[in-house]
């Protein structure tokens, strides 16, 4: 398939004018398009441009409250709340960080707390600018449940990525970001559209027998946690975080059978960002480094976040790498 190059910002313009012609206001659709061509650019096809037949479909569902714009409440400690109030995690996060850095490089530690929000992105575009900034950030944001507990066959937690981001001296920070499951839901779809199966351990059936169709997984089935019972654990920790701390919806609680078309969980995210100025420890980012080139040194060649720094590069040069698919969809919307 013939690849397609658009310049990043061009790319930006592009999603920008589609999501405001779906009526999202110019702010809202600004910072959705940005977060979408960051993925894209950067390698993340199944939250890149793969999402916007998604990102319509919900928006013309009436699902949540895409257009809101979040309220933020400070009791004066490090805690800051956010209510998204149905609109996107993205945005309350963009409304809300310059207090997160502010009160983290003046506290030593930050947390943000949202809720009621939207979240159909990667995850590690929200935690990588931080540590950009020198600071460390860790994030945990649940969703809609495809996820079966270890020997069950009711879905109970969503995919539940989480993500950190740690400044490096003299290389790129050190950001990874992985989903709870085995498998990012997106990837599943992916497979489907591709007609490939997936790995053993990937999923299940709707009576919880093992299964490595993807189809069978999207439609009726579930995927599995990644590492049976320990990758359940930190499902469970992360709908304790995002929802339950937050005041969010847990995964299970997402009904969105009355809006035929949402696509888009609507949920709760939480965010931590430290500044290791305030930890004690001299040269955190050298040792950072250190430890990145140790790991290296003893064996693994490529370390989370490599493989796309090595596709941003390419993509600053040449573009943002789009099939003449993509952009036939892309256009579509106009």
């Amino acid at each position: 398939m013939s690849e397609v190059r658009l310049p990043f910002g061009e790319l930006v313009g592009l999603l920008t004018r589609i999501f405001e012609g779906q009526g999202l206001p110019p702010r809202v659709a600004q910072v959705l398009a940005t977060n979408c061509a960051t993925c894209q650019r950067d390698g993340g096809l199944s939250h890149g441009v793969f999402r916007i037949p998604g990102y319509v479909s919900t928006l013309q569902s009436g699902w949540g409250n895409p257009s809101a714009m979040p309220v933020i409440d400070e009791d004066g400690g490090t805690l800051i709340r956010v209510d998204a109030q149905g609109g996107f995690a993205q945005v309350a996060l963009a409304e809300a960080r310059a207090r997160l850095v502010a009160k983290a490089r003046a506290e030593g530690v930050a947390a943000l707390a949202i809720r009621n929000s939207q979240h159909f992105s990667a995850l590690w575009p929200d935690v990588e600018p931080f540590a950009e900034e020198g600071l460390v950030a860790l994030s945990v944001v649940n969703s809609m449940a495809v996820v079966v507990p270890p020997g069950g066959k009711t879905p109970v937690f969503g995919t539940n990525p989480m993500a950190f981001a740690a400044p490096r001296a003299g290389q790129a920070p050190y950001v990874w970001d992985q989903a709870a499951s085995a498998l990012a839901h997106g990837d599943v779809q992916i497979a489907a559209r591709e007609g490939h199966e997936l790995r053993p351990g990937t999923g299940v059936d709707a009576e919880g027998q093992p299964t490595n169709d993807p189809n069978v997984i999207l439609n009726g089935g579930a995927l599995l946690p990644f590492g049976g019972h320990k990758g359940a654990s930190i499902a469970m920790t992360i709908e304790i975080l995002a929802a339950a701390f937050t005041g969010g919806a847990f995964s299970t609680e997402v009904d969105w059978s009355q809006h035929e078309g949402a696509k888009i969980p609507l949920t709760g995210q939480f965010l931590l960002v430290m500044d290791p100025e305030h930890g004690g420890s001299h040269g955190f980012a050298t040792r950072v480094a250190a430890l990145s080139d140790t790991v290296r040194a003893a064996g693994q060649e490529r370390l989370p976040g490599d493989r796309r720094a090595v596709v941003r590069a390419e993509a600053e040069q040449k573009g943002v790498a789009l099939t003449e698919a993509d952009m036939e969809m892309l256009q579509s919307y106009l």
